[in-house]
């Protein structure tokens, strides 16, 4: 049973999302959580980064909107189906996070190159913080590593993808990637292969974290269809309200086909 050492909510800061705005995130900091009392916490829209749970605790904003995707129900656009081709050599190996030289290295690669196409601060975790963030100890997460064994030199690690195994979801926590592999779109590669593995294991639903139609490095995630949106921030003793969106909430990409129900 989890164990509750501590719950607060954040001073308002600079949001990381929507600069222009404030946000604040309401935490819990607990020990012993179970999958399934996981999969409670997700899906009313909490989060986790090693022993922190957390969720948007906002006074004057709504943008951050959790999102699922309901596995059986997905449909893949015909641009993610280009993606899957393009990735299609690329070996997964799912596993216990490690925490290593190579994996540290990439991060900060990956990083380094979203500061400056996106402006992000640098990022200079150490092997502390990496253990900490994405391998503590819990009995739901699991490292999706993916390599290229065609690459010069022999296999090459090119992107890792932390998430959550709850007995009906996945949950992505988070992923980075070799800058270097930027054309084939090794992010939404990963959600796709994240799909592919709940509906393998049998899974409902892959949680993908927050949607915030503002920030470009989140509002990709809409592109996933069909797809559930949260309705509120329901409370650990109520029944949450998913909504399923079919139809995008953003302009279609070439070539893009919706299925209607």
């Amino acid at each position: 049973m989890a164990r509750l050492l501590q719950h607060w909510l954040s001073a308002p800061s600079q949001c990381s999302y929507l600069p222009d705005q404030l946000s604040s995130l309401e935490y819990r900091l607990m020990l012993d959580v179970s999958p399934e009392e996981l999969e409670h916490l997700l899906a009313r829209g909490w989060r986790r980064f090693g022993p922190a749970y957390f969720r948007p605790g906002c006074a004057r904003c709504s943008e951050c909107v959790p999102l699922r995707v309901p596995v059986q129900d997905f449909v893949p656009s015909r641009s993610q189906r280009r993606v899957a081709r393009r990735t299609e050599g690329l070996r997964m190996v799912v596993g216990r996070p490690q925490v290593d030289a190579a994996r540290l290295e990439l991060y900060h690669r990956w990083h380094a190159s979203q500061g400056a196409a996106r402006g992000w601060p640098e990022d200079r975790i150490d092997v502390e913080e990496y253990y900490h963030q994405f391998a503590f100890p819990h009995p739901s997460v699991r490292e999706a590593a993916y390599y290229d064994d065609a690459a010069p030199g022999g296999p090459r690690l090119v992107g890792v993808a932390i998430m959550d195994e709850t007995p009906e979801s996945l949950s992505a926590v988070y992923t980075y990637h070799d800058p270097d592999y930027h054309r084939d779109s090794l992010g939404t590669a990963s959600v796709l292969r994240q799909i592919d593995e709940a509906r393998r294991r049998g899974k409902r639903w892959v949680y993908l974290g927050y949607r915030v139609m503002g920030c470009a490095s989140s509002r990709y995630k809409a592109r996933f269809r069909p797809h559930e949106l949260l309705d509120g921030w329901p409370e650990l003793n109520e029944a949450p309200r998913w909504r399923l969106v079919w139809e995008p909430e953003e302009p279609l990409e070439v070539g893009d086909v919706v299925k209607r129900r």
